[in-house]
């Protein structure tokens, strides 16, 4: 991975992350200060938790990005230790699924006259989960790369034995 590549991620995942820190912050502040007094239309206290909750999924997931890919960087991500920060991002997307699915939940009681926006987000938290199973799918793909990289390590240290 070249270094403007890194560079470029790199900056992108600190401005999302500055901006759900930003919203997390706002989000707990009108918690707190009780300035903005919920109408009846939306359950906003609810909504704000589980907004910052859902922030706090995308940002685990945007630190573990950080630490793989400084891995890479390193040339170290066929290792065991990717692993630890795979398993986190795919946990985060299921939390973020579940999160998205509450909020859902909290709608659909408006959403009578028009139950097709319900079916439309539960399709969106069916499409997070798919995501989760992506990222399995590429942890099985790592964890092939691991095995092949320490069979050839093996291979290599017999190679030179005989040598």
């Amino acid at each position: 991975m070249g270094k403007l590549t890194v560079r470029g991620l790199r900056a992108v995942l600190v401005v999302v992350l500055t901006g759900t820190v930003f919203v997390q912050a706002l989000m707990v502040w009108a918690l707190i200060s009780g300035s903005d007094p919920e109408d009846g239309s939306l359950p906003l206290t609810p909504l704000r938790v589980i907004t910052i909750l859902g922030m706090g999924t995308a940002q685990v997931a945007l630190v573990c990005v950080w630490r793989l890919v400084t891995m890479v960087r390193r040339g170290t991500v066929f290792s065991h230790a990717a692993f630890r920060y795979v398993d986190v991002i795919i946990g985060a997307i299921v939390a973020a699924a579940l999160v998205w699915f509450a909020v859902t939940a909290l709608n659909a009681p408006s959403q009578r006259d028009d139950p097709g926006v319900s079916l439309i987000a539960g399709g969106v938290g069916v499409a997070i989960l798919g995501v989760a199973l992506i990222v399995l799918v590429l942890r099985m793909l790592l964890a092939q790369a691991v095995a092949r990289d320490v069979e050839a390590s093996q291979m290599q240290a017999e190679l030179d034995e005989v040598i």
